[in-house]
């Protein structure tokens, strides 16, 4: 596991591996200094049919380096005729923000299922790349950080992990005050991704 603290636009955004898929999410407060600006900005993205990212920083060109990205792994997969796999997303993503040189400031979690396994990848700006089964990154890291190391286990099932992963946003949402209730999640499996949207306000 790991936790950082990308302080640029705010955000807290975890992965979490359980027994038979990944689940990425990120709650959806977009700030521009200490204004918020917007309760609805998207930073969960399908990348493949059976891999996603989620972002964390700067809100400004995470579109546009998910579209690029996506748009990479489509011609790999034309070209290599296969599923990209998901380390390999990670690697292209690196490579991406590594002819950036540290321009744009994220940190992007790349999760999903190929013929290997369940994978979770971490992307800092400098394209540097680790690998773990469940990470926080953002204004709220440390805080959705405390939840995951309490209540993550080898082969967790996808009931406890969701769970795991509300907690860990609900506890960020309550302590970090560019960190917002609205949340986007995606959940990957070998079978696709089913995105779910939801509000913790109830929940905090």
């Amino acid at each position: 596991m790991v936790g950082r603290n990308t302080q640029v636009s705010g955000a807290t955004t975890v992965g979490v591996v359980f027994d038979i898929g990944v689940i990425l999410a990120s709650e959806k407060r977009v700030m521009y200094g200490n204004l918020i600006m917007s309760e609805r900005g998207r930073k969960v993205f399908k990348i493949t049919k059976n891999i996603g990212a989620a972002c964390a920083g700067s809100f400004s060109g995470m579109q546009n380096l998910m579209r690029n990205l996506r748009s990479k792994a489509y011609i790999f997969e034309l070209e290599a005729h296969r599923p990209i796999s998901v380390r390999s997303v990670s690697r292209l993503l690196s490579n991406m923000l590594l002819e950036q040189r540290g321009i744009f400031l994220a940190e992007v979690l790349i999760g999903g299922v190929d013929d290997q396994g369940a994978f979770l990848f971490l992307i800092d700006s400098l394209g540097s790349v680790i690998s773990d089964k469940y990470f926080a990154v953002g204004s709220g890291a440390s805080l959705a950080l405390g939840v995951l190391e309490q209540g993550f286990h080898e082969g967790i099932a996808f009931k406890e992990a969701k769970h795991l992963v509300l907690e860990s946003l609900g506890s960020a949402a309550r302590r970090d005050v560019m960190s917002g209730t609205s949340i986007d999640m995606l959940i990957i499996t070998k079978n696709g991704i089913q995105e779910e949207s939801l509000d913790l306000y109830s929940r905090i």
